[in-house]
């Protein structure tokens, strides 16, 4: 069989697939006075306490008569250039359109706050926290977009979030120390993490940084508390950012193996890395345009959050410093302590005796803390919210990890339920995915279309909701993604290796019998594509590529000739996805709960009650790992090593793996190296 060879993401590193393989690219609890007003509840616990928690042209549907409401201009001259009408097009009015869903802290008093007391006092010793306490988080590595059993290692977006919110309501809880050290995320959930911060301190209480090793990602989040400190010793390394894509032309030349690809979409850059051995102009013109965004809003936030011009930031970054005394005298942060300094400064504030010992509840621990405790309920109105995280695949693999990805059959049975149980007013859909599986994608699309035929479904994007990603997005009523999310990749790639040169270089031979004109297409991997042969796969990837644009188009209630111009495989970031069409509204997960709310008309400052439908449950490895820190780095190997062994047939929806473990900051991902280790693994 010939084999093709897909760089992906975090959730599953790049091996060779062993069939050939048609790749089709594509595709915070933030909580406003709404954010102490719901409260996520497991539909697999018998009592409801409270807990952190394909058919195209279908007889049910009909294409809408009109476009969503959209902000259009009709003052655009004949002569306005194609960049004019594509900044144009699709470009929407959030403000009027939809609820920011922005906190709004409100302090508890009376009589709430004596019922609040009371079930502090009767809480299980495991929930109660002292009074005076500073809530500690390590902020450090990866940070899961599910949530976690109370055995599984790491951290988890929505217990930091929710975390956040309880502190800020919490009476015992005087202030948050953070301390933040190299973060292995996207820009999605820093952003969602950073306006928490800045949520929180509206409380009036303090929250205070610690950064020993940071970075641009570490310090986007340590500017926006209200004091930054770090060691004589820490490493900054604030230089700037940068985008790589590698480039495996020359090797397979060098070895003998001829990869035959068709790219359909000019901004396809996935069968470059295979065939080219430099960068495309269409490439390098997506990627600049990325990394433009990303380093733009950088500056902009920092230059904000410290008070100073963004030229003057740029100019700072641009000498190169590392000294940290240079950073506290041109005040990027408060000043040089050791961690023991800082929590001696903090029992001073507090007024802690220096021989006691300072109060404090980690992160672990208090994620433990309910919000009924709080008074932080949720009302008789329930929202569902189901958690879609990692590669796509159609069915589990026996090989397969609970945590190893998108399972498009379990996500159905949830969407399944939901449509049919009338308890829920609305659905959120929380996407953080690069794509897979385009057939799996597609069966998700059309049972989410179903549901939003029945009730307000709005998704919500991570760091990166991109080919299939974008394909279960594009199905929802509302797309609400970050600044920052990659989206969009909506494009086609497809091929082949030739292997004939390499089998010659090592004696090998290989002869098929075959019946039928085109049975050798997946088999003869040991000579290149008869030009019949090459006519058909041409043939069959533009099918592809118009069925997954022209139901993208459908989808988003846009021409088809508009969405051309936005496909054709190229990456938005979330705001120019938005400003496209491609995205209705910027933010978080509380945007996408606001918007939820004003679809089932209800008001904004009503309680709801979220419902967390991927409740996760706790795996042999998990409770294991929680037994010793020596076990959590096995795990998370044998994690991999299982997910790498477990291939995916078929039609793949896809982004470029490579560009975006470049740019949400994967860099354990040496395609060489790679390519070699999975070669190996396929034999």
């Amino acid at each position: 069989m010939s084999k093709i060879l897909f760089f992906q993401t975090v959730h599953s590193t790049p091996r060779i697939h062993p069939r050939i393989v048609t790749s089709i690219l594509s595709k915070p609890l933030i909580i406003p006075s709404v954010s102490k007003c719901y409260s996520p509840i497991s539909p697999f616990h018998s009592i409801s306490l409270p807990a952190l928690k394909h058919h195209f042209h279908s007889p049910s549907f009909s294409f809408p008569s009109s476009f969503p409401t959209r902000a259009f201009d009709d003052s655009s001259s004949s002569i306005e250039t194609q960049n004019e009408k594509e900044e144009k097009v699709g470009e929407q009015s959030e403000i009027e359109e939809y609820p920011s869903g922005e906190m709004e802290y409100e302090k508890i008093s009376g009589w709430k706050s004596f019922v609040v007391k009371l079930k502090m006092l009767i809480a299980f010793p495991w929930q109660r926290v002292r009074k005076g306490s500073v809530l500690t988080m390590k902020l450090r590595g990866q940070i899961s977009d599910q949530l976690k059993s109370r055995f599984s290692s790491g951290l988890s977006l929505p217990q930091i979030c929710e975390n956040f919110v309880k502190a800020a309501y919490d009476p015992r809880i005087s202030g948050v120390y953070l301390r933040i050290e190299p973060l292995n995320c996207g820009w999605g959930k820093v952003e969602e993490i950073r306006r928490h911060i800045l949520n929180f301190k509206k409380s009036g209480k303090f929250i205070i940084a610690y950064t020993p090793a940071c970075g641009e990602k570490e310090f986007y989040l340590a500017c926006a508390c209200e004091e930054i400190y770090a060691p004589p010793s820490a490493y900054f390394s604030l230089y700037g950012l940068t985008v790589q894509a590698s480039f495996l032309g020359g090797v397979l030349e060098k070895i003998g193996i001829e990869p035959q690809v068709e790219r359909i979409g000019k901004y396809k850059s996935a069968g470059d890395q295979l065939t080219r051995k430099s960068m495309s102009e269409e490439n390098c013109e997506m990627l600049t345009s990325l990394l433009d965004n990303i380093y733009g809003n950088w500056l902009d936030v920092v230059s904000s959050s410290k008070g100073k011009k963004r030229e003057d930031v740029e100019h700072f970054i641009n000498e190169g410093v590392y000294e940290v005394e240079k950073l506290k005298e041109e005040g990027f942060i408060t000043n040089i302590h050791y961690d023991d300094e800082v929590i001696s400064m903090l029992k001073e504030r507090l007024g802690v005796q220096k021989d006691k010992k300072l109060s404090m509840v980690d992160y672990k621990k208090y994620s433990k803390v309910r919000k009924w405790t709080l008074g932080l309920t949720g009302g008789k109105d329930l929202i569902a919210v189901i958690r879609a995280t990692g590669s796509i695949s159609r069915v589990r693999s026996p090989l397969s990890t609970p945590s190893s990805g998108i399972v498009a059959e379990q996500i159905i049975e949830k969407i399944r339920s939901v449509r049919e149980s009338k308890r829920y007013k609305a659905v959120i859909i929380r996407i953080d995915s690069p794509g897979g599986d385009a057939l799996a994608s597609d069966l998700m699309w059309r049972e989410i279309k179903l549901l939003a035929a029945s009730k307000p479904v709005i998704a919500s994007m991570g760091d990166v909701a991109a080919s299939g990603g974008y394909y279960m997005a594009m199905a929802a009523q509302t797309i609400v993604a970050e600044n920052l999310t990659l989206t969009g990749s909506i494009g086609v790639v497809t091929g082949k290796f030739n292997l004939g040169k390499l089998y010659e270089k090592i004696g090998f031979n290989k002869e098929v019998i075959s019946r039928g004109r085109y049975a050798e297409l997946l088999a003869a991997e040991q000579r290149p594509f008869r030009p019949d042969e090459a006519e058909l796969f041409e043939k069959s990837a533009q099918n592809a590529y118009k069925q997954f644009r022209d139901k993208a188009a459908f989808s988003r209630s846009m021409p088809v000739e508009k969405m051309e111009e936005v496909a054709q495989g190229r990456v938005w970031a979330g705001k120019d996805a938005a400003s496209r069409g491609l995205v209705d509204a910027i933010g978080g997960l509380s945007r996408a709960i606001a918007i939820a709310k004003h679809k089932i008309k209800i008001p904004q400052d009503r309680p709801v009650t979220l419902v967390e439908l991927s409740r996760p449950s706790p795996t042999l490895p998990e409770v294991l790992s929680g037994i010793g820190s020596s076990i959590v780095g096995v795990d998370r190997t044998v994690k991999e090593l299982l997910q790498d062994l477990t291939f995916s047939d078929g039609v793949q929806a896809r982004m470029d793996g490579i560009m975006f473990q470049r740019l949400e900051g994967f860099p354990n991902a040496t395609p060489l190296i790679s390519l070699i280790k999975d070669y190996l693994s396929s034999l």
